[in-house]
Order: C-alpha cells, then sequence, then structure tokens
C-alpha cells in the first residue's frame, strides 16, 4: 500500500507561469477546490480556490504567490496511512507524491486515501471496527491482541491516530473478525482498556460505505 499506487493521474498539475483564473476554470471542470503546482519537476505547493478568490485578481501569476502547504507531501514509498496523516495535519483534499530526488510524481486525492483505508481494514470481509482511546506508554498491541484472541477474535488490521481531546493519548482502530463485539468489548474494559466506539455489521455489506463513513467522521480525519 505504497503511496505511488494511488496517484490520480486525472488531477494536473499547474505551472507556477499559470494564471489564477485558468487555475479556476480547471477546478470547476475537475471538481476540485484545490490544485497542485509546480516548478519544472519539482512541487511548489497548493493552491486553493478560496485563496485565488481573496487574491480577485484571475490574470495573476503563481510566480508572484505565496503557495499554500508547501510541505504537503509524501515520498512514492509511504504508506497510505501516511498520506492520510498528512492529508489530515495541512487540512487538504489532496496530497502530493515526490519520489527520492523531491521531483514531482502526482497527488493522492483523500477520496482515493480513504477507499484504499477501508481496503486495509478489510472491510468486504465480515467483521467489526472497536476504537480504543489509551496513553502511548499503555500501548501493546502483543496485549491487546491477546485479550481479544481470549475471546476467539483475531485483528485483520489496525490504525493509530492522535486523540484530538488529549494530546497525551492515541486512538487506537481495529477491524476484527467477529461481527458482535459485546465480549470482546467487555474483556477489554475489564482490562481496563477504554473502549470510545464500536461499528458492528449486523446488517451485511451495504452497509459497509456508511460505516466507514462514521468512522472517518469519528476519527477526525
Amino acid at each position: 500500500m505504497q503511496a505511488f499506487e494511488y496517484i490520480n493521474n486525472l488531477i494536473p498539475p499547474l505551472k507556477v507561469t499559470d494564471q489564477t483564473g485558468k487555475a479556476l476554470l480547471w477546478m470547476e471542470e475537475i471538481r476540485t477546490n484545490s490544485l497542485p503546482v509546480i516548478q519544472g519537476k519539482f512541487f511548489k505547493g497548493l493552491i486553493s480556490d478560496e485563496q485565488i478568490y481573496n487574491l480577485n485578481q484571475p490574470e495573476l501569476t503563481f510566480e508572484s504567490l505565496e503557495l499554500e502547504n508547501q510541505g504537503c507531501f509524501v515520498y512514492l514509498d509511504k504508506h497510505i496511512y501516511d498520506v492520510i496523516r498528512t492529508a489530515a495535519e495541512f487540512h487538504t483534499n489532496m496530497v502530493a507524491v515526490l519520489d527520492k530526488t523531491n521531483e514531482y510524481l502526482g497527488v493522492i486525492t483523500m477520496e482515493d486515501a480513504i477507499t484504499a483505508f477501508a481496503d486495509s481494514l478489510s472491510i468486504q470481509s465480515n467483521g467489526a471496527v472497536i476504537v480504543l482511546s489509551m496513553l502511548m506508554t499503555d500501548y501493546s498491541m502483543s496485549e491487546i491482541s491477546r485479550i481479544i484472541e481470549s475471546e476467539n477474535a483475531k485483528i485483520l488490521s489496525s490504525f493509530i491516530a492522535s486523540d484530538p481531546l488529549d494530546d497525551n493519548k492515541i486512538k487506537l482502530t481495529l477491524k476484527l473478525d467477529k461481527t458482535e463485539l459485546r465480549h470482546v468489548k467487555a474483556t477489554l474494559e475489564r482490562f481496563g482498556y477504554h473502549v470510545l466506539d464500536h461499528y458492528q455489521e449486523e446488517a451485511g455489506v451495504s452497509e459497509d460505505q456508511d460505516r466507514i463513513d462514521n468512522l472517518f467522521r469519528f476519527l477526525d480525519i
């Protein structure tokens, strides 16, 4: 699940010599609110429609602008998790991908990244999602796995994010191979783990997308 696998080739980069009016036309055509800007082979940053509207100068070129999110990129071999983390950090809907020589390769949209993340949670297989909150010092995947496996369940995949309500804590999202979480939840709580939320797949795969949407709203991604 390396970043270069999810580059969206339908998102073209703007050149620094392009005008802001052209950017708005492209954004309307592609239905996005931001686009990457490059100089030669190198990424210079992202431009948003909001920034262009505030300038109100359609003939202005990007050479004279201070572009936003100049650090909003990942290298081609980074995991899709790093793409999502970078997008959340910069509050943007796309992330640039660079090669090892810092040359621009393309962008990954958050729609594509979330689809990849959903696949990594094994969403097509039967199971459920549980979200735990804990101090980073209390995190031990081997211990958590042992507890979950004591209830005849297995972890299919996991994701760690910072807890926006407490900088000292993390949120650990786990996809399990069980569709019923009552006993797993009770056992985790008995061992002192705080269960923030859980998503049980009781109604079949037709509701998978809704569950993923709710999960990402919960994760504040």
